[in-house]
């Protein structure tokens, strides 16, 4: 009796077992189908992006400056690689890399679909790397710079993945860079794509830029700045070639520089384009910019003499000013003042102006104000309102001090001049264009309808002070045979750093210039900072700097009678 219970209490257990069983096999069937179905779909499908090729950067003329090249890239999907050991010594011959080295890059990628292995492969290593399991091949772009560090600041560079991080690559990195390509592949057990199951989005090739600048400017440029700059030793220097008329610029060069195709041994320092993020006192350079802004509003007449106090001038409220190298002038034009390089002079014109006026006239000129080019990283430079200013201040900034200026803002002011008295606004993008060629955008600057200082205020200084400053004055370094040269030399001071004062051994070296004075095609300025004085070859900008102009000056004008656009 016993047994047959027990034996009727295993058939129940049984029966109870096989409902239960039956039961969850049905709600699996008809209720969780869909889940399951959903879940081995998703693991058959592969998700692939299709990269973009990067717009192309162009000069003027259409040479390459930066373009994106194919290159394949062999990688190893980490999640569904079961002996990482294995995968490694297979590849290690055809890649003829370490397969320890292979090894630690699967186990510690933080990325379970992917880890880079080799890139740029070679077809056959493609061939036989992609008949592994857990391993495949893809195609990326590779960014090129065949232009090396010619106009490295201008152009900058992109990180690994491909984005911009300086010059124009991050400043038009969304026009560059295009959109992605997004499909999704039906794959075999071993993640092999099959067929194409949806196409998400297509790629489409970023845009081109073409920029203002020319090639062979820059590389003349270049030669001659970097000449300088290492003969004398100096710590930077920069140089701008510009068309006055409407601010496009030719050249663009600060050293030191880099190599774009090799950033990573790089001094971070040498990213810094120091035509816009350096700001210095220009000092001379702003002379007759200041005269220009005095004559233009009436203060001062162009036959007057004013008194400059033989070479000492002191009174209360703005200290001592002397001259520079002691000398001792007497009774002086305006010209006399640009083109002898008075400071006593220039201080005498700034009070006559006061604070309110001449504030005003170089907010006109753009001082203290970004000049809006079309390039990451511009500073403002430091032009204080006229209620922070002090008895000192209006008779130090009409010669250079008290104020802080970018390269760039300097270059703009005499284009200015250049320009007839008329605004203009710097810029190195010429246009963009499609991937098949189209214009997208033309850059067409727009005459500008109000002036700075009536045009033949402009056309004086440029014509009568700064062509007198070359032939007679502190800029006859930079005199040519065949072209009237107008410029002005700047010396400047630099500030010490944790105490008052300015340093009587760093110095910055200027030189603005252009030619021809009676229709000025290009606008250079040249500046060499910290030209080391203990080599003994002198440190001022008619010295140091206006030699290089005038060479970029002859150069470059000579180029451009021989190659008109």
């Amino acid at each position: 009796m016993k047994n047959l219970r027990l034996t009727i209490f295993s058939l129940v257990s049984l029966i109870v077992v096989l409902l239960l069983l039956a039961l969850r096999c049905f709600y699996l069937q008809y209720f969780k189908a869909d889940h399951y179905l959903s879940v081995s779909a998703k693991q058959q499908q592969r998700f692939y992006l299709q990269k973009p090729q990067r717009g192309a950067i162009l000069d003027c003329r259409g040479r390459v400056l930066a373009a994106s090249e194919k290159i394949k890239t062999i990688f190893a999907e980490p999640a569904i690689i079961e002996d990482s050991k294995a995968v490694s010594n297979k590849l290690q011959p055809i890649l003829n890399i370490g397969a320890h080295q292979i090894c630690r890059l699967i186990d510690e990628s933080k990325n379970p679909g992917f880890v880079k292995i080799k890139s740029p492969a070679e077809p056959n290593e493609c061939r036989q790397a992609g008949k592994i399991y857990g391993i495949g091949v893809q195609t990326d772009w590779q960014r090129r710079y065949p232009a090396g560090q010619l106009a490295s600041h201008v152009v900058g560079f992109t990180s690994t993945d491909g984005h911009g991080l300086e010059g124009i690559e991050l400043q038009y990195d969304d026009k560059l860079k295009g959109s992605v390509g997004r499909h999704i592949f039906l794959t075999d057990v071993r993640r092999k794509p099959l067929l194409l199951k949806q196409q998400k989005a297509a790629v489409a090739n970023g845009d081109g830029i073409i920029l203002t600048i020319d090639s062979t400017i820059q590389q003349l440029v270049r030669a001659e700045l970097k000449k300088q700059y290492e003969n004398y030793q100096a710590e930077s220097a920069f140089a701008i070639v510009a068309e006055p008329k409407t601010a496009a610029i030719l050249a663009m060069v600060s050293l030191p520089d880099f190599d774009p195709d090799n950033t990573g041994s790089t001094d971070p320092n040498n990213f810094r384009n120091r035509v816009l993020t350096d700001q210095y006192e220009p000092g001379s350079i702003i002379k007759p910019i200041a005269a220009a802004i005095a004559i233009d509003d009436g203060v001062v007449t162009l036959d007057e003499k004013i008194y400059c106090e033989e070479g000492h001038y002191s009174g209360k409220g703005f200290g001592r000013i002397g001259e520079y190298g002691d000398h001792k002038f007497a009774d002086l034009t305006v010209k006399e003042i640009i083109v002898h390089s008075s400071n006593i002079g220039m201080a005498k014109i700034g009070q006559r102006l006061g604070k309110d006026k001449l504030y005003k006239g170089l907010d006109v000129f753009g001082f203290g104000h970004k000049t809006g080019i079309d390039l990451p990283g511009e500073v403002t430079g430091l032009l204080r309102p006229p209620n922070k200013w002090t008895g000192y201040s209006v008779t130090r900034i009409p010669f250079g001090q008290e104020i802080s200026a970018t390269p760039l803002q300097v270059l703009r002011a005499y284009c200015m001049l250049a320009n007839g008295g008329r605004s203009v606004q710097p810029f190195v993008v010429k246009a963009t264009v499609d991937n098949q060629g189209n214009i997208i955008t033309l850059k067409r600057p727009q005459p500008s309808i109000g002036f700075v200082v009536k045009p033949q205020v402009a056309d004086w200084i440029i014509k009568e002070a700064l062509t007198s400053v070359v032939n007679e004055g502190t800029g006859r370094r930079a005199r040519l045979k065949k072209w009237q040269v107008f410029g002005k030399t700047g010396t400047a001071n630099i500030a010490k750093k944790n105490e008052k004062g300015y340093s009587e051994s760093d110095y910055v070296a200027s030189f603005v210039a252009g030619a021809p004075a009676e229709d000025p095609r290009i606008v250079v300025l040249v500046s060499i900072y910290k030209p080391d004085i203990k080599l003994g070859k002198g440190y001022t900008g008619g010295t140091v700097a206006a030699p290089v102009a005038a060479k970029i000056i002859e150069k470059t004008l000579t180029y451009l009678e021989k190659n008109q656009l």
